[in-house]
């Protein structure tokens, strides 16, 4: 039980169960252990577990707070493709999120601000990534603008 997730998918090949342990590969978590406690896992990584028991849903809708926080760029690389491929099914994803390069790639974006606390809360822009470059008011575009 000391295997990787990746590891057990080659070993229980044709198993009933392997498509559980593919999904937590999707979701970037193939380093984790079998017998890993939860209690070990980082509060991204418990998002990503929660994430995988969901993925084979079609028409929902998943609200993740900052998926990205934390990981290194090839993880959020994964996760985009399977976000896309999520959406691609039918499903609806509102992330809320301060990466760049998970913003470039979203269909739609909702910039609140300008600040935060009593000086945010203001909507600044909403719309296609493309399109922020005719917001006036927009304090990320210029770092978005820099990125593409």
């Amino acid at each position: 039980m000391d295997l990787t997730v990746d590891d057990a998918i080659v070993f229980f090949k044709g198993e009933k169960f392997l498509p559980k342990l593919i999904s937590l590969e999707q979701v970037g978590l193939g380093y984790l252990h079998l017998n890993q406690a939860m209690t070990t896992l980082s509060g991204g990584e418990l998002q990503r577990v929660k994430l995988a028991s969901q993925l084979y849903k079609k028409g929902a809708i998943f609200i993740l707070d900052e998926p990205t926080d934390g990981l290194h760029l090839d993880d959020i690389r994964k996760l985009m493709v399977l976000f896309n491929a999520m959406v691609d099914a039918g499903n609806t994803l509102y992330l809320i999120e301060h990466s760049l390069d998970v913003m470039k790639e979203a269909d739609y974006l909702i910039e609140i601000g300008p600040e935060g606390g009593l000086a945010g809360g203001r909507l600044l822009f909403a719309g296609p990534p493309e399109e922020m470059k005719n917001c006036g008011e927009s304090v990320t575009w210029p770092y978005l603008a820099a990125s593409l």
